[in-house]
């Protein structure tokens, strides 16, 4: 692989305008499809094989005019202190209300607009009311002027002196990020900056990625409809295309700089440069991809398109990375060195022989080295006292309820509340698959349930072979009492009952993400062991990764359970609203930070890895390892998580916690696990690191990620490698090993 990778950067750099030629055009027909596509949708979402989905697809089938996926609205109307919605006054408003969405712009998309007097949805002491309002279609595919009308269609009276707020999804508009993503950016240039004291080699990792996103994005943009892909699966594609094209490209510039330095003629450094930090960007990427790919286990389609979606921009950043990269830099010459270091090439620099002072990454190494038993408990103990508030995990999906209280939709909640009652946010919808007599002897059982406020006489369909029965609970939609009744209503149903609604799918969906946590971990933790296990040629290296990764995993559930759960630190993140923790995001977590975390572990042990196999101690490696790999992954973790912090902007929930947890799960993974337990975990193991079984040496495929391949295939010897020792790689291989 490294020498294929040599001749592709190399290839790259001598063609780089052809090559930036082929780019800009994927950039210009990927952007050409988007702007020409139709808007995305919210995007399906089912949960195949529980029974709110069978409920859902029951009901698409037995009732045709009222599906599932169309937006719905309620129009909360509050009378003044003193006065009830059945008076006179407040019921003409009510009316005029009511006429204005059968009349007025939007009318077209509505599906029917129920009348409270006739619905009887009236509160007990008059005081509050309510319109419900059906679309046909759903909450992203409502047109402006439909949308601006159901926002408006209050105004009059509110001006009569009556309180209007209008819940439900039809408010719904594509996620925001406001200018925090655009901070992130520039950010993570003013980290390259600082670490390559250049503003070409600086700028040149950040128009790379762009490009990378852009094309992955706008792909994604142009097939959103085609594929049904909801609206927020390109902000996931940028979030992550930002930071991995950001990296790995950093990577490939950082070690291109060093072979110049070693005095390789521009070409060649560019060559090197892919075929050693490029297997490394390989094997990093792989594991990002098998991580977001691995989501298809849920079984989930959202989810899995998401993933999907994501790790193809990845595969992107990838080949952006080994290919644009190194085109891009035979058009900067040698502005991609800071000043000094020109000077130091070119005959002015420091005198040769000159002892240099070693850097952060030895220093830091060292210590580890000095007291790795101290720095192992602290790291360990550290993320476990964090860890300790995920035990108190709540998981739930986001409904108006978990807004902020200065929203319509939160007030609209909370007066419905108050008015009918804290289950009425959460009704659930019961849907028989029968006659008269079976719906009416469903809902007589329900109404004997512990925990049932109300129980609807039930709908049924033309050909009256199908009924609804709503059933409202008494205590609120994310309470344990409401997941009960739940359970008890499905407990005595037959095979023809079915309970639904957002509260069943909600204990549905989390069920399904708790069922496929562990399938998903066997996955995805599996198939990245035998990937590192290739490239380290080890199995304690890729046991330490896996283990190192949990600890920093659950320690991010921990801050997330504590900042979005529990309220701490809330307002210095923009947490307006506790709340639950969504369903998905321990899985989603999981799989993403995994990805993410190996891409340290191959950067910066694969150069350990090298010096070792070239005749290094231990000890030694994990030092040069970080004299080469420490300041450069350090960069690439401060840029991950100034991206990924830069998503706190978003008005989106769902958006905003992903992004503060992947934040937090990169500083933790970055600078705990790979830069203090990784080093404090070799220097303990010393040669045992690197042992693996004979008969598992000779099995496995060699893909050479230190390279020793490219160097016999130049004509090098291993004494031509960082490491500086004359003993034959093959050789300490099977000293390791015996």
């Amino acid at each position: 692989m490294a020498t294929f990778l040599y001749r592709l950067g190399r290839g790259a750099f001598r063609r780089r305008g052809l090559v930036a030629l082929v780019w800009v055009a994927l950039l210009v027909a990927a952007g050409f499809g988007a702007a020409t596509a139709s808007a995305p949708t919210s995007g399906s979402f089912s949960i195949p094989g529980t029974e709110a989905q069978k409920a859902f697809d029951l009901l698409d089938a037995k009732f045709p005019g009222m599906s599932a996926d169309g937006a719905t609205a309620r129009i909360v109307v509050k009378a003044p202190a003193g006065a009830k919605v059945t008076d006179p006054g407040p019921k003409a408003e009510v009316e005029k209300l009511i006429s204005g969405l059968k009349s007025g712009d939007g009318a077209a998309q509505i599906a029917t607009v129920d009348d409270p007097y006739q619905t009887k949805a009236v509160s007990q002491d008059g005081s509050t009311t309510y319109v419900s309002v059906k679309y046909k279609v759903s909450g992203m595919e409502l047109k402006d002027d439909t949308r601006e009308a159901l926002k408006d269609s209050g105004h009059a009276a509110q001006k009569a002196g009556l309180q209007v707020e209008i819940g439900g999804d039809a408010l719904m508009e594509a996620p925001e990020t406001g200018s925090g993503e655009a901070i992130g950016i520039l950010i993570a240039g003013i980290v390259l900056v600082i670490t390559f004291g250049s503003l070409v080699a600086a700028g040149l990792p950040l128009l790379t990625a762009l490009i990378g996103v852009g094309i992955g994005v706008s792909s994604i943009t142009a097939l959103a409809n085609v594929l049904d892909l909801g609206s927020t699966t390109s902000t996931l594609a940028m979030m992550i295309g930002l930071a991995v094209g950001i990296d790995y490209a950093l990577f490939i510039v950082s070690r291109y700089r060093a072979e110049l330095a070693e005095g390789r003629e521009r070409d060649e450094a560019a060559g090197r440069a892919a075929g050693t930090a490029g297997s490394a960007v390989v094997f990093a990427g792989l594991t990002v991809v098998i991580a977001l790919v691995g989501l298809a286990v849920v079984n989930i389609p959202m989810l899995t398109k998401m993933g999907v979606a994501a790790a193809g921009t990845v595969v992107i950043a990838v080949l952006v990375a080994l290919t644009l990269v190194p085109a891009i830099l035979g058009f900067a010459g040698k502005k991609v060195l800071p000043a000094g270091q020109k000077s130091k090439l070119f005959g002015k620099g420091r005198p040769a022989g000159a002892e240099e002072k070693p850097n952060g990454g030895t220093r830091w190494a060292r210590f580890v080295l000095r007291r790795p038993v101290v720095v192992l408990l602290a790291g360990v103990i550290g993320l476990g006292a964090i860890a300790i508030p995920a035990s108190k995990l709540e998981m739930g999906l986001p409904d108006d309820g978990s807004k902020p209280v200065s929203t319509s939709q939160r007030k609209a909640y909370d007066m419905l509340s108050e008015g009918f009652g804290p289950g009425f946010n959460g009704p659930l919808m019961v849907v028989v698959d029968g006659d008269k007599a079976l719906a009416d002897s469903t809902a007589d059982r329900i109404k004997g349930l512990d925990g049932v406020a109300a129980v609807m006489p039930p709908l049924q369909n033309e050909a009256k072979d199908a009924a609804i029965v709503s059933v409202i609970p008494k205590d609120r939609p994310s309470s344990t009492e409401t997941e009960d009744l739940v359970h008890k209503i499905r407990e005595g149903n037959g095979k023809d009952v079915f309970v639904s609604g957002q509260t069943a799918m909600n204990i549905d969906f989390s069920q399904k993400m708790n069922d496929a946590l562990l399938p998903y971990l066997a996955l995805v933790v599996g198939l990245a062991f035998l990937l590192l296990m290739l490239v380290f040629r080890s199995i304690l290296v890729p046991l330490k990764a896996a283990l190192g990764f949990l600890l920093s995993v659950v320690a991010a559930l921990g801050a997330v359970v504590a900042v979005f759960q529990w309220g701490w630190l809330g307002s210095l993140f923009g947490v307006e609203q506790t709340g639950p923790i969504m369903s998905m995001m321990p899985i989603f977590m999981v799989g993403v930070v995994f990805g993410l975390a190996m891409d340290y572990e191959v950067f910066l042990v694969t150069r350990m890895r090298e010096a070792y196999v070239h005749g290094e101690r231990p000890g030694q490696a994990v030092v040069t390892g970080f004299q080469y790999s420490a300041r450069v992954v350090v960069a690439a973790a401060v840029i991950m998580i100034a991206v990924f912090s830069g998503f706190l902007g978003a008005s989106d929930s769902m958006v905003k916690m992903i992004g503060f947890g992947l934040a937090v799960a990169v500083l933790f993974d970055a600078f705990v696990v790979r830069m203090a337990i990784v080093p404090a975990v070799l220097a303990l193991l010393g040669h045992k690191a690197w042992w693996l079984p004979k008969w598992l040496d000779r099995i496995l495929p060699n893909v050479d990620v230190e390279g020793e391949s490219l160097r016999k295939h130049l004509g090098e010897s291993g004494s031509g490698s960082e490491a500086g020792s004359p003993e034959d790689p093959d050789k300490q291989r099977e000293l390791v090993n015996a």
